[in-house]
């Protein structure tokens, strides 16, 4: 539909590229082409405006076969306006100047007359075919007939129409005729599933017996492996038994000579500490006698050296001396108390005459 807009007793119009527009004023074509967009008075103007785009129209019809049966026919039949001015002419493409409705109803009659044409055509070739070709190849023979029908339809190009394409989507039975010819089928169908399921439980049992030998075959195996396990692991304990006793030999002899080694080392070294020691007992033993005897002798020699010296002083002297080594070897006195009695009896003694000193 055009695009009108108003502007006081002025209308603009402004069409789109698919739709092709024809203005006649005063009885004379004005403006005459798609996508026109221009100015024009409502009560002075005549438009049409007629689509040339590729449309699609679906139909659905009823038709009966040569054996009497009724099948439902789906088709698709594809056209454009070849001739815009000649279809103007032919039908009514006007358009309102003030809102650019259609003021009849042109593409309503187009697909009357195409359906009533292209059922015509499907009519007459499905009459001379039994039901079951039809379902078979009838899509194809209806399509072939339906087009050639329309492309030789005179009525079109005088209308200025033209076929693009025709397609028949379906060619359906009655509900109950349908169902009674999918019985057969269907039971095709299940007892190919049945001989395929029966094949498939038949080879499935075949693999279970297959897979049950190769896991007894399998246990077999691994039991005899398993038995030379065990042998070879009672080898490998009694030769590692054999080698661990050998080797326990080996270090008890070691052990045992390494302990005679150490007895003997040790009897040695205490045979030869032995022998140290009583020679440096002996040695010590004779340099204490040597000493000794030294020492009598150097005692000795000094005895008669000092009894040499004293022999020949007086018995005053000596006496003397005495006193001086008694001196010598008495204790310490830090303090001597002389009490009256002890001092008297002394200066009375020192007073006297020598012959009572004495």
């Amino acid at each position: 539909m055009a695009d009108i807009t108003r502007r006081f007793s002025w209308r603009h119009l402004r069409g789109a590229p698919t739709a092709h527009i024809r203005h006649h004023r005063a009885g004379r074509l004005v403006h005459d082409g798609p996508g026109l967009s221009f100015w024009y008075r409502s009560l002075t103007a005549a438009l049409s405006e007629i689509p040339v785009e590729d449309r699609e129209l679906a139909m659905t019809f009823r038709a009966r076969t040569s054996d009497f049966q009724d099948i439902a026919v789906q088709a698709t039949v594809t056209y454009r306006i070849s001739d815009p001015g000649v279809a103007a002419e032919r039908l009514d493409f006007s358009v309102d100047p003030d809102t650019g409705v259609w003021r009849g109803a042109p593409l309503e009659q187009l697909s009357t007359l195409l359906t009533e044409t292209a059922q015509q055509h499907a009519l007459d070739v499905l009459a001379r075919t039994p039901l079951s070709a039809a379902l078979v190849d009838g899509v194809a023979a209806v399509r072939e007939r339906v087009a050639a029908g329309l492309a030789a339809e005179p009525r079109l190009p005088a209308t200025g129409i033209e076929m693009v394409a025709v397609r028949v989507v379906a060619l359906r039975p009655e509900p109950e005729v349908e169902r009674a010819l999918r019985t057969p089928a269907r039971e095709r169908i299940q007892q190919d599933a049945d001989r395929a399921t029966y094949e498939r439980r038949a080879v499935a049992v075949e693999r279970e017996r297959a897979i049950a030998e190769n896991e007894l075959a399998s246990r077999i195996e691994l039991a005899r492996r398993e038995e030379q396990l065990v042998e070879q692991r009672g080898t490998n304990a009694r030769r590692e038994a054999e080698e661990q006793a050998a080797a326990d030999a080996v270090r008890a002899e070691a052990e045992a000579a390494r302990t005679v080694r150490l007895a003997d080392a040790e009897a040695r070294r205490t045979e030869r500490l032995a022998e140290a020691e009583a020679a440096r007992s002996v040695r010590l033993a004779r340099a204490e006698a040597e000493g000794a005897r030294e020492v009598g002798e150097a005692r000795a020699q000094a005895q008669a050296a000092w009894l040499r010296v004293h022999a020949d002083v007086d018995v005053t002297t000596l006496h003397a001396l005495t006193g001086t080594r008694l001196a010598e070897n008495l204790p310490r006195i830090d303090s001597v108390t002389v009490s009256p009695d002890v001092l008297t009896g002394l200066l009375s003694r020192l007073g006297g005459t020598p012959g009572e000193r004495a």
